[in-house]
């Protein structure tokens, strides 16, 4: 976090001109950051992914997202308490109680089929709820596309994740099990981002800023779409090439190509 913020302000005003986006004033820097996770993900953590689901039965990687997302319920249930959301903030806790106690430690999921829905809530959104405006849009290494506001979720939110005051020994495996776990969830979303022909900086750019901004205004007990089989490549029927030289069209995506990526970043 410190060497992004630290390039953030080595970088402001890099990107300035006609063709500056003025959501994303930090273009040149993010762009080189999301160069660098992306070629991460493509060389190490997709590979693990894969592997995780290639090598372990399904119903243990249920059981894992499963105990995660339970873990994650306890976020949920702070912020929503922070937001005074009474509504929220108890259902939050009953679904930590239910499927801790009933569903063995959150290995099982039973408060989302007793009718509990699940929430996405953060400290970003907390700040945001508070009239906390996002700041530039920021690409931090390793963690991903955030903004100045969104980026404190991390330091925050670790605070009340039981995993946080576990023994090292066992907190690091946890966190790098979640991580392996989440990344296995999007193998199908990034297969389908990869076959389109898309300009995939700005395309995910615009969709995190998308996201944030319907969790903000009222859509945290949302679901993402159904990208696919887990751990299976996104298909599409093959079809002539486009413009750009991709052939998106099938795949439900619009033919995207960032605009300000025609002129040379100034």
């Amino acid at each position: 976090m410190g060497v992004a913020l630290a390039a953030t302000l080595a970088t402001t005003g890099c990107a300035t001109g006609p063709d500056r986006n003025p959501k994303d004033p930090l273009k040149l820097m993010n762009r080189t950051v999301f160069k660098f996770n992306d070629m991460l993900d493509t060389y190490v953590a997709k590979p693990v992914a894969q592997f995780y689901v290639d090598y372990t039965p399904s119903p243990f990687r249920t059981a894992m997202s499963n105990f995660f997302s339970n873990l994650g319920d306890f976020s949920n249930f702070t912020n929503n308490l922070l937001q005074l959301k009474i509504t929220d903030t108890t259902q939050d806790l009953m679904r930590i109680a239910m499927n801790s106690v009933f569903g063995i430690g959150g290995l099982i999921d039973i408060a989302s089929p007793a009718g509990l829905p699940k929430h996405h809530q953060d400290f970003g959104l907390t700040l945001g709820h508070y009239g906390v405006p996002s700041g530039p849009y920021l690409v931090i290494p390793l963690l991903g596309p955030s903004s100045f506001r969104d980026a404190t979720m991390w330091a925050v939110d670790w605070r009340v994740n039981p995993i946080s005051y576990t023994d090292s020994e066992i907190r690091w495996p946890l966190y790098g099990l979640n991580f392996v776990s989440a990344r296995t969830d999007l193998i199908g979303a990034t297969d389908l981002l990869s076959q389109a022909a898309l300009d995939k900086y700005a395309f995910v750019r615009d969709a995190y800023q998308q996201r944030r901004q319907y969790l903000l205004t009222g859509g945290g007990a949302s679901t993402l779409p159904d990208y696919g089989d887990e751990g299976a490549s996104a298909t599409a029927t093959p079809v002539a090439p486009n413009a750009t030289g991709g052939s998106s069209k099938n795949l439900g995506l619009p033919s995207y190509e960032d605009p300000e990526a025609k002129s040379p970043a100034r």
